[in-house]
């Protein structure tokens, strides 16, 4: 996992005509030069803050993270690179959770080297015809890890040797394995080590100053999973804890309030994550909530704060909601960054010859789409977001009878603050599309999020006309569970589209003939392929046809990045840009296609070619799958890995011990001296007695568990291995 943010300074040449005064910079995050993330443009500036925040599971292993900064010019056809910074893997430790100031390095093809090579290399003295003694340098190349990927996909590699001599020199040169970045050869005995690639020549350099500088806060984490066994005891309290009572004594209520310090309620997560996967999220979400609203004194400041139920909640909806949020706004945020109409109505920025009549038109449109369409989203509303809505509107009502209105204020402080106007004024944060938006479209949606805030604010509207807004929001939210057969489409809207290379259906012999550039576009009714981007269906795949959609081997194709999309007919063999793209089209049309009858329970990771299934080596085409099919997001819960999420619980757990001991001993100081004591008040302690046996039983849990890894270790640390 990565957080990113970050900021460049005197960006270009040091001096001369190359200064990028005049032109505008963008800054992209690659992952073994594979983009997957760019910010958005800086209209002319050396010293740009990028100010961005991103965060992604990675979903393959990798070598190098790199940062590259990029110059757009008027008179270019290729954005121009400015610099790059690269850290390996094995060095990310060192920079993990502090800013840095990277010198930015120069970009150019000598120094995009990656990967390993093994050889083995002999020395043979030969006698010749005439008797005489000479040597002879053997050279075998037994097989290469790792090279760079070319736009994601793998390269054509060959390999050549020179050897340099006073006299002559000599050059010899493999050939070329097609589609692959792990080339083998015949190998035999390997005695020799594996070299790192190093750039032609060392690659050229320039001054450290000459190019500028980039800031970065980098957070790599990568979990050390033991077998889950080894979770069983932590994983079980963890589950218990909705029905401890008071909540603040559970489990999980504790870890919230002993990292609350340290890294504020980041360690939440994985226990929403586990609770989730569990089925026990809503009773745990139920009392956190209601114990925030006893101490919530006024009606009009419910749920605003970030407190330990916000932030669970805000998980809740970030997990679960994605794909309301794909259906509800995707389709009009893609009409507004297409149409890109102007919407300053600020006298002080509007631009020469901006009329603010036709502005402010146009913001009123916009706004009343993306309003229209959240109103009129119950159908694609998660059933766990309708479950915990309602159990808010009740809890409200109680804790403030003698208003009326605050049921619908407890909703509308999350639906609409802290979901639809973050989405909308962040879309690539939530996957709604691949890129920061330009300056222009930047501001439009800030616009529209500040309105959809005070839309959802209760101060900000008369009562009559919030309670005819919110009564809508409360049909769709709140009455009556939503349950995914209920899905209804009134009208198409379209939620992704991207180039991408389709296998052509039909065709047997494998090559480069039968993948072919395509517009792939889904709406939330029909999968389609286009020959270009706004050009006529080449083919239409109804969304209820889809019967599954997962991940294709690479060895099916020789290709990486792929997917295939099961349907009624042929399987659509599909290979995307990069690897962040390929699980956003499997999680889209997942979504879609989640309330599908007759989904599949099992498929074929790999393809039928040559008379048989590359993967099972069945001969017969329609035999069922070989493998089980991946969770949907119709049941999420299948889609977590309880371990993972588990190591992740222990892991905060431990990095806080100390705080965890602190809330032992004032629990302790309570329970001697009847009473609030001075160092409590850092903790949530209702029941000291109650919250010292769970503490207690923490402890023990969490020695077990390290004894574990140490075992772990040990194993690990013995000669030989690595």
């Amino acid at each position: 996992m990565l957080f990113l943010a970050g900021e460049a300074k005197n960006l270009g040449p040091s001096s001369g005509p190359n200064r990028l005064r005049d032109l505008c910079t963008f800054c992209t995050i690659s992952l073994d030069q594979e983009e997957v993330y760019r910010t958005k443009v800086y209209e002319k500036s050396v010293s740009p803050f990028y100010g961005e925040d991103f965060y992604f599971e990675i979903p393959r292993p990798f070598q190098c993270l790199s940062f590259y900064v990029y110059a757009k010019s008027m008179f270019q056809i290729r954005d121009l690179p400015v610099g790059k910074v690269a850290i390996r893997k094995e060095d990310l430790y060192k920079y993990c959770g502090k800013e840095n100031w990277f010198q930015l390095q120069p970009v150019d093809p000598h120094s995009e080297v990656q990967g390993k090579v093994h050889l083995e290399m002999k020395l043979n003295e030969l006698i010749t015809e005439n008797g005489s003694i000479c040597q002879q340098l053997v050279v075998q190349i037994i097989a290469c890890q790792g090279l760079p990927l070319i736009s994601g996909q793998n390269c054509d590699p060959y390999a050549t040797v020179t050897l340099v001599g006073p006299a002559r020199s000599d050059q010899k040169k493999t050939k070329v394995k097609k589609k692959t970045s792990d080339p083998q050869a015949n190998c035999f005995c390997l005695v020799y080590p594996r070299y790192l690639l190093q750039p032609k020549g060392n690659g050229t350099k320039s001054k450290p100053d000459d190019l500028g500088s980039l800031r970065l806060k980098v957070t790599y984490t990568e979990d050390n999973v033991l077998p889950s066994a080894c979770y069983t005891a932590l994983r079980n309290l963890m589950l218990k804890s909705p029905d401890v009572k008071p909540i603040s004594a559970s489990a999980a209520h504790v870890l919230g309030d002993i990292c609350r310090e340290s890294v504020g309620y980041e360690a939440l997560l994985p226990v929403v994550r586990l609770l989730l996967h569990h089925n026990r999220l809503l009773p745990f979400l139920t009392s956190v909530a209601a114990l925030e609203l006893e101490n919530t004194q006024e009606a009009n400041t419910i749920f605003r704060g970030n407190s330990l139920a916000t932030r669970c909640i805000d998980d809740m909806m970030k997990i679960v909601g994605r794909s309301y949020l794909t259906v509800t706004l995707k389709p009009v945020l893609n009409e507004i960054f297409e149409s890109n109409k102007t919407c300053e109505i600020d006298p002080v920025k509007l631009k020469e010859g901006d009329n603010v009549e036709v502005n402010k038109e146009n913001l009123q449109g916009y706004v009343q789409k993306v309003f229209t369409s959240i109103t009129q989203s119950s159908s694609s509303c998660s059933p766990l977001m309708c479950d915990v809505f309602r159990s808010l509107r009740q809890l409200a009502s109680k804790r403030f009878p003698a208003d009326p209105h605050v049921q619908y204020s407890a909703v509308s402080s999350f639906i609409f603050l802290r979901f639809f106007a973050v989405a909308v004024l962040s879309p690539h944060t939530f996957q709604l599309r691949a890129h920061h938006p330009e300056p222009e479209i930047s501001r439009t949606l800030t616009l529209i999020s500040k309105t959809i805030q005070s839309l959802g604010s209760w101060g900000s509207l008369s009562k009559n006309k919030l309670v005819r807004q919110l009564f809508v929001i409360r049909f769709q939210c709140g009455c009556g569970k939503l349950y995914p057969g209920s899905l209804t489409v009134r009208c198409v809207h379209m939620i992704f589209n991207r180039e991408v290379h389709k296998r052509a259906q039909g065709r047997k012999r494998i090559g480069q003939k039968n993948f072919k550039k395509r517009w792939l576009r889904v709406t939330n009714q029909e999968l389609s392929y286009h020959k270009q981007k706004g050009k006529e269906a080449l083919c239409v795949i109804p969304v209820k046809n889809i019967l599954s959609v997962e991940k294709l081997e690479e060895s099916a194709f020789n290709r990486k990045n792929m997917f295939q999309v099961i349907h009624s007919e042929k399987p659509l063999y599909v290979q995307a840009g990069n690897c962040v793209e390929t699980n956003s089209w499997i999680e889209v049309l997942s979504q879609v296609s989640r309330c599908n009858p007759g989904r599949l329970s099992t498929f074929h990771p790999s393809a039928y070619v040559g008379g048989f299934w590359l993967c099972c080596k069945e001969t017969n085409e329609s035999t069922p799958g070989c493998k089980p099919c991946t969770a949907t997001l119709a049941n999420i819960q299948l889609d977590i890995d309880c371990d993972r999420e588990t190591e992740r619980i222990f892991s905060f757990f431990s990095s806080s011990r100390s705080r965890l001991q602190k809330m032992e001993d004032a629990c302790a100081g309570m329970s001697v001296y009847l009473g609030q004591q001075e160092d409590c008040s850092a903790f949530t302690i209702q029941d000291p007695k109650e919250t010292f046996r769970t503490i207690k039983e923490l402890g023990e849990v969490l020695d077990d568990l390290q004894a574990h890894h140490d075992l772990k270790g040990a194993l690990t640390d013995e000669p030989g291995t690595m």
